[in-house]
């Protein structure tokens, strides 16, 4: 017996072209993708003729260094072609515009992975003017998650809570720049990258340094726990002996700190080769540092046994790291 074939009807073709280009979908694409990119000449992306590249200055780069540098030059090749796109389009020239357009749509189709949390750190150039209400919100708020995460409590730690202060504390820079609760904000970035999140101390400290950078005469001691994380987590001395000077001469407000400060430097230099006799165990000895470190005359001197008196400056060095204080416990 003959059969026909049935009529393809709207009904029954739409369905068979969607099962079609299931298939063909990922074999057709780029195509269309390789038809529409308009052809003219090409250069190599890591050594393009004609232009000489400078040296990258690696040597003892560390990981924040590095990614801040994808980070920025990234942007800025972006940047320029966007600059270059609309040089081409302002002229007339129609070759080279459709030459940029396509490097641009390119690169949608790259993933600009952050590699460190928070590593956008904003410029150095921020300068707090202004008290704005709005970015005074968010602060108190980054304060009531840093609370909330255990803040100074390690008993009530939560990561949530911190990561929730940390993005706050960011916004408040990114929305309000002219905001004079940046340094604060930023002095807050660190101790939360410091204390509550595995290995970011280079991070921690590139933020201790922008609070001091956007406000030099910020409250908060970022210089000495700048210099405490270099010199104890980081070991890097040099660094830290150069922020523990400078805690003397800008941070002397707070004795505590200007004290370690000052038995730090003794102790990285070739101070500590003059002690004598050997110091006495922790527990029950009193550093002295040399005259020449805390301005002593002789008339401080005590006479009996030839050893400075204790000034009631001095505190014991367990009271280094200060707390933020986070304003009365309202029993949340």
């Amino acid at each position: 017996m003959f059969h026909t074939l049935p009529t393809l009807t709207t009904k029954r073709f739409l369905p068979l072209a969607a099962v079609m280009l299931v298939f063909a979908g990922c074999n057709t694409d780029p195509v269309f993708v390789d038809r529409q990119k308009p052809e003219g000449p090409t250069t190599r992306m890591e050594r393009p003729e004609g232009v000489e590249l400078p040296d990258l200055q690696i040597v003892d780069a560390q990981e924040v260094d590095l990614v801040e540098g994808v980070l920025t030059h990234r942007a800025r090749y972006r940047k320029l072609l966007v600059l270059l796109r609309d040089y081409y389009q302002a002229h007339g020239y129609n070759t080279k515009l459709n030459w940029a357009e396509a490097e641009l749509a390119d690169l949608k189709r790259v993933t600009p992975y952050k590699y460190i949390l928070s590593a956008e750190i904003p410029v150095t150039k921020l300068r707090p003017r202004y008290s704005i209400a709005e970015a005074d919100a968010l602060y108190e708020k980054g304060l009531d998650q840093m609370k909330k995460g255990g803040h100074g409590v390690p008993a009530l730690y939560s990561q949530k809570y911190m990561q929730d202060a940390l993005n706050t504390f960011n916004e408040l820079i990114r929305k309000y720049p002219e905001s004079d609760k940046i340094d604060d904000a930023a002095f807050c970035c660190g101790e939360i990258l410091k204390e509550y999140f595995k290995d970011c101390e280079l991070i921690a400290v590139k933020w201790y340094e922008r609070a001091k950078e956007w406000d030099p005469q910020t409250p908060h001691p970022a210089l000495f726990q700048a210099a405490v994380v270099y010199d104890y987590r980081l070991k890097d001395h040099a660094r830290a002996l150069e922020l523990y000077h400078r805690v003397l001469e800008e941070e002397r407000e707070n004795r505590s700190n200007a004290t370690f400060a000052t038995r730090r430097i003794f102790e990285l230099t070739d101070g500590a080769q003059m002690l004598e006799p050997p110091r006495r165990p922790e527990a029950d000895r009193t550093f002295t540092a040399p005259q020449a470190l805390t301005g002593a005359t002789e008339d401080d001197v005590d006479a009996a046994d030839g050893e400075p008196e204790a000034s009631p400056a001095r505190h014991d060095a367990e009271e280094m790291v200060p707390v933020i204080d986070l304003g009365p416990d309202n029993g949340e």
